[in-house]
């Protein structure tokens, strides 16, 4: 069980890197969701479309370096090697985007319809961001996890206090006639956004500078050769990935009436924002257990931890679905303060569920990664990126952005069962699967009652979380007196 305390204990640290900046984060949709900051839901529903394009660009960006440097760092004696052919790998590539999109960006305003000073303002973004891609991957690899939180938790700080000053300070400063009038235009709240995401990134940076200054630039072309080979499929799962998590707010603006278009959005990305507890949840847990796969993957029966882990997952992610399932409405009022927003809270289950089977996919990816078959997981990804496009272009004329909720959860539910399936055959765990069944089949169903035939009964929804606690802590009663030990 000791190796299972270092992956709770890095888990939990993770977590704070992860969820507290998000939670921090939550700050903002309140923000944005104010009448007095964004008018609309469609001045949001723009900023939203924005930040899909930086999810997907991201991805691309990264082209999967990341999940390569964690491979070849475990399993190559070089180590200066791998550090310095993915970091030189990355700044080259991230250079030469940054040029030919700054050369290109009215062209690239044009064909997506975004004002060009934002175009201006996202490369510069996703330039700083890409490169910080490695030196977290590094301080991760190495298990530094408290120095990767604190420069994580500052960098959203920043962008929080500077939103807050920009939308909120500054604007009641210019309004008073003074100094700041000439600086604060109306309608600006857009670029604002932006702005304060370049400082916070820029920043980060700034902090991760001594990673660069300590570097051996070593490029080896043939290792370089096999990290890409290794790298590619995972960039082909990114995108695809990127297509199921915030394609469908692009397709939203494509395909909807021009004039409900930035509406729908805004309203759908606002309840979206709902389900980030689970999305928090899982993303924490991967960061933590993916080093963990990896540097385990030569140790006795791995397969019995990787088991027990899942289970683990499944059971905490069942309390965080039924739990957020029981108070959304409740706490809906103090996230998303306009009620013009509130007509899409009927997304907020189905994008929970969504997600949490986005977090039993990445535990199941394991057999994959350990064995050198990303491939797969490119397939894998595909196939739910086809799956969120289909079903998006032939429903979102006729209902939306319930339209995009569904397709979203059937992706990721169906990608979950693919890899189970295709897991079983390359790579055999021994996974409970009655157990986590039972945990599925219960929470979903009381959380299903519980939002959208008791919403706002607490007695009934607090009565439901409870006795699902007493079945998890009887089930689970044995590993729990392990760990806890």
């Amino acid at each position: 069980m000791s190796g299972f305390k270092s992956l709770f204990k890095q888990t939990f640290i993770y977590g704070l890197a992860t969820v507290l900046p998000r939670m921090l984060s939550f700050l903002l949709v309140p923000l944005y969701t104010s009448p007095d900051v964004l008018s609309s839901p469609a001045e949001y529903g723009e900023v939203s479309v924005i930040f899909s394009y930086f999810i997907l660009f991201n991805v691309i960006l990264a082209y999967g370096m990341e999940t390569a440097f964690f491979r070849f760092f475990n399993k190559e004696e070089d180590k200066e090697a791998v550090i310095g052919t993915a970091t030189i790998s990355l700044v080259i590539s991230s250079l030469v985007f940054f040029l030919l999109a700054l050369i290109f960006q009215s062209h690239i305003a044009n064909v997506i319809e975004i004002d060009v000073k934002y175009v201006n303002l996202v490369i510069w973004i996703l330039l700083l961001d890409a490169l910080v891609i490695i030196p977290f991957a590094w301080l991760r690899a190495n298990q530094k996890p408290m120095k990767y939180a604190i420069i994580k938790i500052l960098n959203v700080c920043i962008n929080i206090g500077l939103n807050l000053f920009f939308l909120l300070a500054l604007k009641d400063l210019a309004s008073e006639g003074s100094f700041f009038e000439s600086i604060y235009k109306p309608n600006f709240e857009v670029s604002y956004i932006f702005i304060a995401n370049l400082v916070a990134s820029g920043f980060t940076l700034m902090a991760m500078l001594s990673f660069y200054l300590k570097l051996k630039f070593r490029f080896n072309k043939t290792l370089w050769k096999q990290m890409m080979r290794y790298a590619l499929p995972v960039l082909v799962a990114g995108v695809a990935f990127s297509i199921n998590e915030a394609f469908d707010r692009i397709l939203l603006k494509e395909l909807l009436p021009s004039d409900i278009a930035d509406s729908e959005i805004g309203m759908y990305s606002a309840c979206y924002k709902l389900a980030l507890f689970m999305t928090l949840f899982a993303t924490a847990f991967r960061l933590g257990i993916e080093p963990y796969f990896f540097s385990h993957a030569k140790s006795k029966s791995p397969q019995k931890n990787y088991a027990l882990i899942l289970e683990f997952f499944v059971a905490f992610g069942s309390i965080i679905l039924l739990t957020v399932a029981v108070f959304a409405h409740l706490i809906k009022p103090f996230i998303i303060r306009s009620e013009a927003y509130w007509e899409a809270m009927w997304i907020v289950p189905i994008i929970l569920l969504a997600n949490f089977c986005l977090g039993i996919y990445h535990n199941l990816s394991v057999w994959y990664k350990v064995t050198d078959r990303t491939k797969y997981g490119a397939y894998i990804s595909v196939f739910g990126a086809v799956v969120t496009l289909i079903i998006n272009l032939a429903f979102i004329h006729q209902f939306s952005y319930k339209a995009s909720a569904v397709a979203t959860l059937v992706a990721y539910a169906s990608m979950m069962l693919l890899s189970f399936y295709f897991g079983r055959k390359y790579y055999p765990i021994p996974y409970n699967l009655k157990k986590i069944g039972l945990y599925l089949i219960v929470s979903i169903a009381l959380s299903a009652l519980s939002f959208y035939y008791y919403p706002g009964n607490y007695y009934i929804g607090i009565a439901m979380i409870i006795v699902f606690l007493g079945l998890v802590v009887f089930l689970e009663k044995k590993q729990l007196k392990q760990i806890l030990n």
